[in-house]
């Protein structure tokens, strides 16, 4: 297994696109968990199946065929053969990604999935509990968190980008209540990891943010091992 580097957050926080540049930078592999989750939310709702059937919806996450493409520098979100990177990011899936992400056999099916994808390659993994339950052991384990308003501010943007204009009241109730049950949901509860590195970007600029990761990685012991490490069909691993 190669090197991991956690990076966890609430919504908003800044972690996906931190997460990222981090790894385009490092020349790691980039795992976007929240786009799984996401992914399987929109399977969902295109089979008008209700959230509350769990069953059902673990049925769907059991038969979802997730993966990521790079294109033109962006990571694409294919569901199912489709390119759904788009879609993902609507008002309707940021309001039902919470209870569907907090059902437990849909977390077991996709955790085991982002465990096999850590397997071959050295990787950075953002999500909600990355470095408390998806790999407790890993390297680096970093935790963003920013104000609610400054948050809120950010999804502007990013519903802007799909055609979407939702006020800024909208998006911090909708974050409010994303947090209060990621926070509070029986498996795996989006928490602070103990020996996380917390990063609080609400005054902070991307570069500013990026960087200050980037650096603690790079002068680490663990990676300058990597950097004298043979290189294997592109990826650095370690002995």
């Amino acid at each position: 297994m190669g090197i991991i580097i956690a990076i966890d957050g609430p919504a908003g926080s800044g972690k996906s696109t931190t997460a990222r540049e981090v790894a385009r930078r490092l020349n790691f592999t980039y795992i976007d968990t929240g786009a799984m989750y996401r992914a399987i939310t929109l399977a969902v709702i295109r089979q008008n199946v209700a959230v509350e059937d769990h069953q059902s919806v673990i049925k769907i996450a059991e038969q979802a065929d997730i993966q990521f493409e790079w294109a033109d520098g962006n990571l694409r979100t294919i569901l199912n053969g489709e390119d759904v990177s788009n879609e993902i990011r609507s008002a309707q899936v940021a309001r039902l990604v919470s209870p569907v992400s907090a059902i437990g056999g849909v977390r077991d099916i996709l955790v085991k999935r982002q465990r096999e994808m850590a397997k071959k390659a050295n990787i950075v993994m953002e999500g909600r509990d990355i470095g408390t339950n998806v790999f407790p052991d890993a390297d680096f384990k970093f935790y963003l968190e920013a104000d609610l308003e400054t948050r809120a501010r950010r999804r502007i943007n990013d519903y802007q980008k799909i055609g979407q204009n939702l006020s800024i009241t909208e998006i911090m109730t909708e974050i409010e209540q994303r947090d209060k049950i990621d926070s509070s949901r029986e498996h795996s509860p989006l928490k602070k990891a103990p020996d996380a590195i917390v990063i609080d970007t609400s005054n902070l600029k991307f570069e500013e943010q990026v960087e200050m990761i980037i650096q603690i990685v790079k002068s680490s012991e663990l990676f300058k091992k990597i950097e004298k490490a043979p290189v294997i069909n592109g990826t650095n691993c370690k002995n």
